[in-house]
């Protein structure tokens, strides 16, 4: 009867890797039990080592055995032979080389995982998330997934997304459509909500974009109104006080030729201008936001918050959504300036005199 072969591997070649002053093996105790890997290889170890490092080893070592003479044998097969010993060198030292997690990180992630040895499990997850290639990301996802590594499966799903038809042409996602059609579902779903995902996130921002541009469309309407700007302002003004450009004069001046015409244009009575429509919103909008309508000096703010008041249209609903998504936006944005600059322009905010008309 043939015996099982014994690994030509002899304790003093630094077999389990210790560290320091404990990487001399005579101060270790005669190995008394033997993993045995494929092709039964076996590797001598130590039970009180191997119980403390996994509850899983722990559980096997202490089952009993049908002979008190019995040796005492654990199988871990399934993985290569370099694998395992890379494993048992991890639960006597804590450490791995890059080398073996290089080589054999899948396997030591399926090892840790099984045997419970997170301190392994967490560095396995860490380094083969940044290994993954589009070669390998099936595979690392597949085992992922059996692992439970939450962290490591999102990641490969994000890489699949991002490089879904170079992934397609792998081999390994060849195999996931013969043998997982589960996973599959999943990660072309993952691909559908990511890209849903993305098309809310720009409409939102685009919406942003809009309410930003409302309120400081509101903050020049004012500033045109109370101090004037390069060819618009109040008509108590003195018409030969030079003034320059202000620190928004892009939305500004734009803002200053919709009110010039405004107060021009000859359709505006009968409604058939659209630019005067666009002034007529945005004098609504902010008598709609003005807090102090009878010191206000924006045109026809009084009289439209009395009108609102009046009118009960059907659209206020939509106003005030407007409003509040207007005012929001403003909070935001002063939020990300400098307190100091904050401060000033609350206090120019605070400083509002009492006039209703433009000179042109």
């Amino acid at each position: 009867m043939e015996t099982n072969p014994t690994v030509a591997i002899n304790i003093s070649d630094d077999l389990y890797g210790l560290p320091g002053a404990k990487s001399d093996p005579r101060d270790l105790p005669e190995p008394d039990v033997h993993i045995v890997t494929c092709d039964a290889l076996r590797i001598p170890a130590h039970s009180s080592i191997l119980a403390s490092a996994s509850p899983v080893l722990e559980n096997i070592i202490d089952r009993p055995r049908k002979h008190r003479s019995s040796e005492r044998v654990i199988p871990i097969t399934g993985v290569p032979y370099d694998a395992v010993l890379a494993f048992v060198r991890f639960l006597y030292s804590s450490r791995c080389t890059e080398e073996h997690m290089e080589k054999y990180g899948i396997h030591l992630l399926a090892l840790s995982h099984v045997y419970l040895v997170p301190q392994l499990k967490h560095r396995c997850i860490k380094e083969l998330g940044q290994r993954l290639t589009i070669e390998n990301v099936v595979d690392v996802l597949q085992l992922a997934k059996m692992c439970d590594a939450a962290d490591l499966y999102l990641k490969c799903l994000k890489l699949v997304a991002n490089h879904f038809k170079a992934v397609e042409n792998t081999e390994g996602w060849k195999f996931l459509q013969d043998h997982d059609p589960w996973l599959e579902l999943d990660i072309l779903q993952f691909i559908d909500e990511t890209a849903s995902r993305k098309k809310k996130t720009r409409k939102l921002r685009e919406e942003q974009r809009l309410y930003l541009q409302l309120s400081e469309a509101m903050e020049c309407l004012e500033h045109i109104c109370k101090e004037g700007c390069t060819s618009v302002g109040p008509y108590d003004m003195e018409p030969g006080h030079k003034r320059g450009p202000c620190s928004k004069f892009s939305t500004c001046q734009g803002l200053q030729l919709l009110i010039q015409h405004f107060a021009t244009c000859k359709r505006r009575v009968n409604g058939g201008c659209l630019r005067c429509k666009r002034m007529w919103q945005l004098l609504r909008l902010h008598s709609s936001m003005c807090d102090e309508p009878d010191s206000c000096r924006v045109p026809l703010c009084r009289q439209f918050k009395l009108k609102m008041l009046a009118e009960k249209k059907k659209d206020d609903a939509r106003w005030k959504l407007l409003v509040r998504k207007v005012v929001s936006a403003k909070t935001i944005s002063s939020l990300s300036l400098p307190k100091r600059k904050r401060e000033e322009e609350l206090g120019e905010t605070r400083c509002s005199h009492g006039i209703r008309t433009f000179r042109l």
